[in-house]
């Protein structure tokens, strides 16, 4: 099926975040980049071997290793795990975050035909409304409403999509979820939504 048809047969396209919209790595390496700034500015680290060592880790064993390993590779103080969570959190960074083009000709395509767009975000929502405030939005910002999984539900990964769906009084059918995320793709398949992995526009 084409962009097309997915926008000819739905009325509501509810969109994630994180490898959906723009490429989560490039929030990640950024942050690695800033961090390993500060360590050379307060402790003569040197940034770019710690920067190059968090890039590797990260591409070799995912972002959940990243911050153990550097921390004991360069004997890192662990004090310094908190000015880490709060960049991780807040930080603002050097370059935009570029949307997926495939993503963004959509997402245009959508406004064009006065479709309703909605990004129903997962996480706690402080760090993903700093990621959202530094996309690159070409514009679309202002057709896009935001709503945040942990504000709706206490089972985020279970009931979210549900009750976003009847608070906002909209049909199962007229929805379409665009996603990455086997949770989201388990709960509009219960509700009788219709899923598209991003990637089937990539392949458009």
């Amino acid at each position: 099926m084409t962009p097309a048809a997915y926008i000819n047969e739905h009325q509501a396209f509810v969109f994630e975040l994180d490898d959906v919209l723009y490429p989560v790595k490039d929030f990640h390496l950024q942050v690695y980049y800033l961090f390993a700034s500060f360590l050379e500015y307060t402790e003569q680290l040197n940034a770019s071997a710690i920067l190059q060592f968090m890039k590797e880790t990260y591409e070799q064993d995912g972002v959940e290793r990243v911050l153990d390993k550097t921390f004991e590779q360069f004997g890192i103080a662990a004090k310094y795990r908190e000015n880490y969570a709060l960049l991780n959190k807040t930080a603002k960074l050097p370059l935009k975050l570029l949307l997926f083009d495939p993503v963004l000709k959509f997402m245009q395509d959508l406004v064009v035909e006065r479709k309703t767009i909605y990004l129903l975000v997962a996480g706690d929502p402080e760090q993903p409304l700093n990621k959202i405030r530094q996309i690159e939005w070409n514009g679309l910002e202002q057709y896009i409403r935001v709503f945040f999984k942990a504000e709706i539900t206490m089972n985020p990964d279970h009931d979210s999509l549900a009750k976003f769906v009847t608070a906002h009084k909209l049909q199962p059918e007229d929805v379409m979820v665009i996603g990455r995320a086997e949770a989201d793709r388990h709960m509009a398949a219960e509700l009788g939504i219709k899923f598209l992995a991003v990637d089937k526009l990539f392949l458009s």
